[in-house]
């Protein structure tokens, strides 16, 4: 057994539905990887538990395992609202975040979320960064602004397979987005920031208080 096996097996379960959507987004997406999976998946779940947000802003679907995974956590009349910004994937996506036991709790929008969220009219608690690297910065901008005092950004990918620290990616626009990010977040006054170095990296941003 190697030390992810060990960590899989003395963490909970994610769950036959979860597992069923990870494995067929192996199966039939080309880019299976981006899903959330096991571990990040009760990681995400665990910390709306501990966050207990109202209102949950996800930009980039992909799947819908991250979703779900947030969803499973929401307590009352807890809401997530998702954006996907490629309708390739809606077919798919939808078909699963609707079957899901959580669907109630979640809202599916294919479109931008930097344009289509502020139009919500929502202030949001906690936010997961999941799209694009190359707009991560102008993402980020427009979460701050929907964001309330005391509420949580989480930025996923942000170590890029080490991408970030490896000069041999210095011309790839999406290391340079991630890399403009880190920077941006690690300069910014209005929050506070660390880096977990779990799969491909996850920031934990929380707005301070004014």
């Amino acid at each position: 057994m190697n030390i992810d096996e060990y960590i899989l097996t003395h963490s909970d379960p994610e769950g036959d539905y979860l597992y069923r959507l990870w494995r067929a987004t192996n199966i039939y997406t080309i880019h299976g990887r981006m899903a959330s999976g096991h571990l990040q998946g009760r990681l995400l779940r665990m910390l709306v538990h501990m966050i207990r947000p109202q209102h949950i802003l996800e930009v980039g679907t992909f799947s819908g395992y991250s979703a779900i995974s947030m969803a499973e956590g929401l307590e009352g009349d807890g809401h997530l609202w998702t954006f996907e910004i490629n309708d390739e994937m809606e077919d798919f996506t939808r078909k699963w975040i609707e079957e899901s036991p959580v669907a109630d709790r979640i809202t599916f929008l294919i479109g931008d979320a930097i344009t289509g969220a502020p139009q919500l009219g929502i202030e949001f608690d906690m936010v997961f960064i999941d799209g694009d690297k190359r707009t991560y910065v102008e993402t980020y901008e427009m979460a701050m602004q929907l964001l309330r005092p005391g509420g949580f950004i989480l930025a996923d990918n942000t170590l890029w397979d080490g991408h970030v620290v490896d000069h041999h990616y210095d011309n790839d626009h999406q290391t340079q987005g991630i890399e403009r990010f880190n920077d941006h977040v690690a300069a910014d006054p209005r929050v506070e920031k660390v880096i977990l170095p779990m799969r491909d990296g996850l920031t934990l941003i929380r707005k301070i208080p004014h």
